[in-house]
């Protein structure tokens, strides 16, 4: 299975984007759908998951601001961002984790990445 996310570019500080990420094979035992992104001289972070029962998970610092939706029939998750700052530029990511073998997820798959830029 591959993950191709999209829906990256430049924006102004206060715009928005929504990213995208769409699986191309089954992902039958899901268990989350999440977004992470990675910033110039930073580790890679976690920012939203929506998990198999529709529960979602933000970081403090995007609450209010981001939406993860989730379309089950199209393999598709989105990440709407509104009202992007400077500190949200980076590389973001989509992940998809499955399986349950009593001690976690078993597998998972990683999108290629795609670019936000947010000019103050």
């Amino acid at each position: 299975v591959q993950l191709q996310a999209s829906g990256g570019g430049l924006v102004q500080a206060g715009g928005s984007l929504r990213l995208s990420c769409v699986a191309n094979g089954s992902i039958d035992g899901m268990t989350a759908m999440t977004w992470y992104r990675e910033a110039p001289g930073k580790s890679r972070e976690w920012v939203a998951d929506i998990t198999s029962y529709g529960k979602t998970n933000y970081k403090d610092s995007v609450k209010g601001r981001f939406t993860i939706y989730r379309d089950y029939a199209a393999n598709t998750f989105d990440l709407q961002m509104n009202d992007l700052r400077p500190e949200d530029a980076a590389v973001y990511y989509c992940n998809i984790e499955g399986g349950d073998d009593g001690l976690g997820p078993t597998w998972d798959y990683w999108g290629q990445g795609t670019q936000v830029t947010v000019s103050s």
